[in-house]
């Protein structure tokens, strides 16, 4: 098969690579519009389910991704300056750089016998006429998906709140929560590491707060000095790294959860952000595109023609995204309505912070939330004291006979 992926992310690389591993003689091309190493970004992350999944279809790329990772268990949030809340996670979360990401891919790839063409940029199916399948990797703004997007039902539903994707020379032994009380609103932050001198650093804050504190009219430069002031104490005297735009302005975005009524037409098909996303607090981007990777390189070998496979890859892979899109919908919501918790003791709003993909907390009263869950936490440590020691077996004598 002749295959034309078009965006160099990690959805992309990692299809070329499960297709490469299946069948070697599978003819495959990556379109990359931006120069080699031109990467935005800082840090990604992923958790212990996500690294199972890469060792079982690609051993030699997982094991390069867990050397180049960093790993924490803890989180730390810290509340207008004056309490701090430590959580043990139970599950262990993983961050490393996106270039390096993409750069372990690539080798990965090119070593299969993958190309991948550089600062070559495809607008439209025909400039890769002669290609049996075309894969749009080339995310939220796909430019494939948006010649169809009636076709596609391509809906996207653009978040209240602003934030800005930012980097720090500030390492992070855990994945920190910052909630800083200003005149004009709470502004917070999420950060974590990523590798051995740099963390990410994921600024949002109500459009309230923003336009109160000036943000709306500052510069890249003048915001960052200000945010630096605001988040001192958890920089600890350490910068913050913006993306160098050539205007100067600054990178507040609304996030935008897009989603597509259809993920295929004709031989076109979509994957990673360019069918779907989901909000940046619940870390579940990166995991998603490998994901529908292997889902589609999976319905392509299942020995159907390929409208079949595609209606089989489309079908199944949203079956099982749905959970994750509603928990990363509800997420989103808990820190469009902060004000809502954050009145709480630190206690107990850092515990409805954990607790923030639940459907049902919006509907109930925070406390009474947070009072119904305790109670259960004590019942269960109870019943777990006193239920009975489980009676030996009796002696039938059988055995002395």
């Amino acid at each position: 098969m002749k295959v034309a992926c078009v965006g160099g992310g990690p959805a992309s690389l990692y299809f070329s690579i499960l297709m490469k591993r299946v069948d070697p003689s599978h003819d495959i091309t990556i379109y990359e519009r931006n120069p080699a190493g031109s990467t935005y970004g800082w840090g990604v992350t992923y958790l212990d389910e996500l690294f199972t999944d890469l060792h079982n279809v690609d051993p030699e790329s997982a094991l390069a991704i867990g050397e180049n990772s960093v790993r924490w268990d803890t989180e730390v949030a810290h509340f207008d300056g004056h309490t701090t809340v430590v959580s043990q996670t139970g599950d262990s979360g993983y961050g490393i750089g996106r270039q390096r990401m993409l750069d372990i891919l690539g080798e990965r790839a090119a070593s299969l016998g993958v190309r991948v063409e550089y600062e070559h940029e495809i607008a439209t199916e025909e400039e890769v006429a002669d290609a049996d399948l075309v894969v749009a990797g080339d995310g939220v703004n796909s430019v494939l998906r948006e010649r169809h997007a009636g076709h596609f039902g391509t809906r996207v539903e653009v978040g209240r709140n602003v934030y800005m994707w930012l980097g720090t020379t500030k390492v992070f032994e855990t994945f920190v929560f910052t909630f800083v009380r200003t005149p004009h609103g709470w502004i917070w932050c999420y950060g974590y590491r990523f590798g051995p001198g740099h963390s990410t650093c994921v600024v949002e804050c109500s459009p309230e707060t923003w336009r109160g504190l000036g943000l709306d009219q500052a510069n890249e430069a003048d915001s960052l000095a200000m945010l630096e002031k605001l988040f001192a104490d958890t920089l600890d005297g350490h910068p913050l790294i913006g993306r160098s735009q050539p205007s100067g302005t600054a990178h507040w975005l609304n996030f935008r959860t897009l989603t597509n009524r259809r993920w295929h037409r004709g031989n076109l098909v979509l994957i990673g952000d360019a069918a779907h996303t989901t909000h940046y607090s619940i870390g579940a981007g990166t995991a998603l595109a490998l994901g529908d990777s292997a889902f589609l390189v999976r319905a392509l070998h299942g020995g159907m023609p390929l409208r079949p496979a595609l209606d089989r890859y489309e079908r199944e892979r949203k079956s099982v995204i749905l959970a994750t899109q509603r928990v990363a919908r509800h997420s989103a919501r808990w820190y469009e309505n902060l004000p809502r918790y954050i009145g709480l003791p630190p206690e107990q709003a850092f515990t409805l912070l954990c607790q923030r993909q639940s459907g049902l907390l919006p509907h109930v009263p925070p406390r009474l939330y947070y009072g119904v869950g305790r109670l259960a936490e004590l019942v269960g440590q109870t019943l777990s004291r006193v239920r009975p020691a489980p009676e030996p077996e009796q002696d039938t004598g059988h055995a002395h006979r």
